[in-house]
């Protein structure tokens, strides 16, 4: 014989949801978020869109919106048929380089000696390299341009001491050195102050990604009768390359992007010769002293091509194959 079906116990009505809770359940989410937007499309979308239109256009600053004048690929056609530009990128150029390398060749060994020998006073340490990147530029460009003054900077005055050394004071220049008065030192003279400055925060970074390499693999290094040095080369560089993409991505981009140091230390001229002229500066200058806005605007896209390139050249150097590199390691 067949039960008969239960009876479904009948279940209370859902409530409805009312008007100004749908509204909270839907749309609050976004109003919380929409600050952000709302700012990233005045300050950084919108920005871009200008200056792209800019760059194709004929426009003094002084000028309403309206007498701007459509010219094409004249902007960019000028920019790379101008001596001034080339010379400020070859500079630029030079500087990155001589800013990046002595960073990052600096940043690296302290890095691991602190990590690997100094951990009680690392915190102490990390302190006083890093507290250069957060001085003021302004502070930091006044002090090197005093240091390096050609009569009364301390740098000659110590070169000088040093000369009068026994023997190894033939090492020594015996003879001032016009630091930012002589084209042959202004680029140095600009470099140094951008190494003291940044291997502070190179050094963080690369101290953090030593401190995410885990210890066994030393422990078993040493175990095996690796030495420090051969620990650093077969250990710590591979799973290190990472942080060298990022730390060398963010030294192009900044090192492309040099204004304040170059600026104060040669006066906003660019030095003799224009051997501190960047193209930050240049741009700066186009847009100011010159009143061409459109120009100055396709001489940043062009900066902006010149970074992109170099970052996927870095990136076939270090990212890709060293993310990989560093997974197989671990």
């Amino acid at each position: 014989m067949t039960a008969p079906p239960a009876k479904l116990t009948p279940q209370p009505p859902i409530p409805k949801i009312g008007g100004w809770d749908n509204f909270q359940r839907k749309y609050a989410p976004y109003i919380f978020i929409s600050p952000f937007f709302l700012l990233f499309f005045a300050f950084g979308l919108f920005p871009i869109i200008f200056n792209g239109y800019l760059s194709v256009h004929e426009w003094q600053p002084g000028s309403g919106l309206g007498d701007m004048k459509f010219v094409g690929l004249r902007n960019f056609t000028d920019n790379l048929t101008d001596p001034t530009f080339w010379l400020s990128l070859k500079n630029t150029t030079i500087l990155a380089v001589e800013s990046g390398l002595p960073q990052h060749l600096i940043a690296i060994p302290l890095a691991f000696a602190i990590n690997m020998g100094l951990k009680k006073a690392q915190s102490l340490i990390t302190a006083i390299y890093f507290l250069p990147y957060i001085t003021s530029v302004v502070a930091i460009s006044v002090i090197f341009f005093t240091l390096f003054s050609w009569q009364y900077g301390v740098l000659n005055a110590a070169l000088n001491s040093l000369h009068h050394i026994p023997i190894l004071g033939v090492l020594f220049p015996a003879d001032k050195i016009n630091w930012l008065g002589e084209r042959a030192f202004v680029q140095p003279s600009i470099a140094m102050v951008i190494v003291w400055r940044y291997v502070g925060w190179n050094m963080l970074l690369y101290l953090s990604g030593l401190q995410a390499i885990p210890g066994d693999l030393y422990e078993a290094a040493s175990v095996d009768g690796a030495t420090r040095a051969q620990q650093f080369r077969f250990i710590t560089l591979p799973l290190l390359r990472p942080t060298m993409f990022l730390a060398v991505t963010l030294s192009l981009i900044g090192g492309f992007q040099l204004f304040e140091e170059p600026y104060i230390l040669t006066n906003g001229g660019g030095g003799v010769g224009q051997a501190g002229l960047t193209t930050i500066m240049y741009m700066f200058r186009t847009y100011n002293a010159y009143s061409d806005a459109g120009l100055a605007a396709a001489m940043a896209w062009l900066l902006f091509i010149v970074i992109g390139l170099l970052t996927l050249v870095n990136n076939r150097l270090f990212g890709r194959s060293g993310m990989s590199d560093s997974k197989a390691a671990k």
